[in-house]
């Protein structure tokens, strides 16, 4: 049997897959070098989400290797799929620079920043992976080295955040393997496509196990989506995490995780609406408890997390129906959340650096910041209503319409009404953080100089929210 394999196609994986041995080569010869390992990651990252680019410039749907014969191919990046490997790149990168003007152990650092590359190369592959085999095994890549990462800073909020991730991830990994196993009962393939399941579908036994399969995937990705009621360890490891591995869990992750959900869910949309059910009512609970949760937060840590949750169920809001184009709509939502996060992350971090992480961890810590850091202050209230999709940030409003344009065309109102009043409830939460911002400083707040490089990354991060906003179609375009 002939197998194609191109290394162009499957660069944005293995440069970042080489790049964490190389990192570890690198600090057994060069010891040294201490935090400079994560510009190498930085770079290294970027680099692989250059090697997506010819996804986007090619007139293909999508870019096959490790091809059995001309139907079978083992790596398909189609369009949201490129567009969901250049964001989890692109942020892993960010987070590595976040991390980089941040003191810590030298023996830590080549490792954490290996174990970085390491879940953001899981997390790209697992975006094209189309068998059961590397399905599993990459987006446990992408999961597994978020522990050590969280637990790396070394305190008992760090442990505890760790011990409730590595749990619930080794629950998702059983809840997983069992619906991959019932997938491959059900459909006699270890393929993921629609043919496949359209071969189980005509057997109502085996289509009965399919539905079950499908059901287990998704609460199996519903732990690392942060969904309801799968959500438990993420408040813990928020708040226990630094902040920039904070980042690094609201956003890579998530693009990880939701990758991962649409390779499942292009095969099952040919069972019909039924098999969809339950993404409808995971994602109004989720974005219900999220919102709910978050308006009762004290602190900013926490309430990121609970954002977290509320956000996850309108990524996954088009996706309850079988409308032409909500996997798009779901990749677009992703891709909105994911920027207006990580600037969010970025301010937070620029702060904690330059003033303590005492003063970033509860939302009266925030008082003053539009008086002692316009930039920094601006840049978050953008970033904070991009998230609940009020103007002047369009894009955010472009996203949730595009996000609910899929659940009115398949005519689930229900689904839509509880869209609309967590809407509401989001303007409320992200709403409150700004009234914060507002308030008058404590007198004993310390005055630094934030970082350069922390500083930059907030202008950049100003500039893409502001470009994007007048332009949606740049960041939305990306997923088709």
């Amino acid at each position: 049997m002939n197998v194609t394999l191109d290394y162009g196609v499957l660069a944005p994986v293995l440069i970042p897959a080489l790049g964490a041995v190389l990192v570890l080569l690198v600090d057994a010869v060069l010891p040294r070098l201490g935090r400079w390992h994560w510009a190498i990651a930085a770079v290294l990252l970027i680099a692989g989400a250059a090697a997506c680019v010819p996804a986007f410039l090619s007139g293909s749907d999508a870019r096959r290797t490790l091809c059995l014969d001309a139907t079978q191919c083992l790596y398909v990046a189609d369009r949201p799929g490129s567009a969901l490997q250049t964001a989890t790149l692109v942020s892993a990168a960010v987070v590595a620079l976040l991390v980089l003007p941040v003191r810590s152990p030298a023996d830590r650092t080549p490792i954490a920043s290996a174990l970085v590359l390491t879940a953001a190369s899981g997390g790209a592959g697992v975006a094209a992976a189309r068998d059961l085999g590397s399905w599993l095994v990459l987006i446990e890549l992408a999961t597994i080295p978020t522990v050590a990462l969280v637990a790396f800073r070394a305190r008992r909020s760090a442990v505890d955040g760790a011990l409730s991730l590595l749990t619930t991830s080794l629950v998702s990994f059983a809840v997983l393997a069992l619906g991959a196993a019932l997938w491959f009962a059900a459909t006699g393939s270890a393929l993921l496509d629609g043919d496949a399941v359209l071969a189980a579908a005509a057997d109502p036994q085996a289509k009965r196990v399919l539905v079950l399969a499908v059901v287990l995937i998704v609460a199996g990705l519903g732990f690392k989506l942060s969904l309801v009621p799968f959500h438990a360890w993420t408040p813990e490891a928020y708040a226990g995490a630094s902040v920039p591995i904070g980042a690094f869990l609201a956003v890579t992750s998530k693009f990880a995780a939701l990758a991962a959900l649409l390779v499942v869910l292009r095969g099952v949309t040919v069972l019909g609406a039924p098999a969809l059910q339950a993404i409808a009512v995971v994602a109004a609970v989720s974005m219900t408890l999220g919102n709910v949760m978050a308006l009762r937060e004290s602190s900013a840590l926490r309430l990121l997390a609970w954002s977290t949750v509320a956000q996850a169920g309108w990524v996954i809001l088009p996706l309850a129906t079988v409308a032409r184009g909500a996997v798009r709509a779901a990749t677009g939502y992703l891709l909105v959340y994911g920027l207006a996060t990580i600037v969010a992350f970025a301010v937070v971090t620029l702060v904690a650096h330059a003033e303590g992480r005492g003063r970033v961890v509860g939302l009266s810590s925030y008082a003053g910041l539009f008086r002692r850091r316009p930039l920094a202050a601006v840049t978050l209230a953008v970033a904070l209503l991009t998230l609940a999709g009020l103007p002047p940030s369009v894009v955010g409003l472009v996203a949730k319409v595009l996000a609910l344009r899929p659940v009115a065309a398949d005519g689930l109102w229900w689904l839509a009404i509880v869209a609309a009043v967590n809407a509401m409830l989001g303007l409320a939460v992200y709403l409150r953080w700004m009234l914060a911002m507002a308030g008058t400083p404590a007198p004993d707040t310390v005055d630094d100089r934030p970082h350069r490089l922390h500083l930059a990354l907030v202008v950049l991060g100003l500039l893409a929210l502001g470009v994007t906003s007048v332009a949606p179609q740049l960041l939305l375009g990306l997923a088709g």
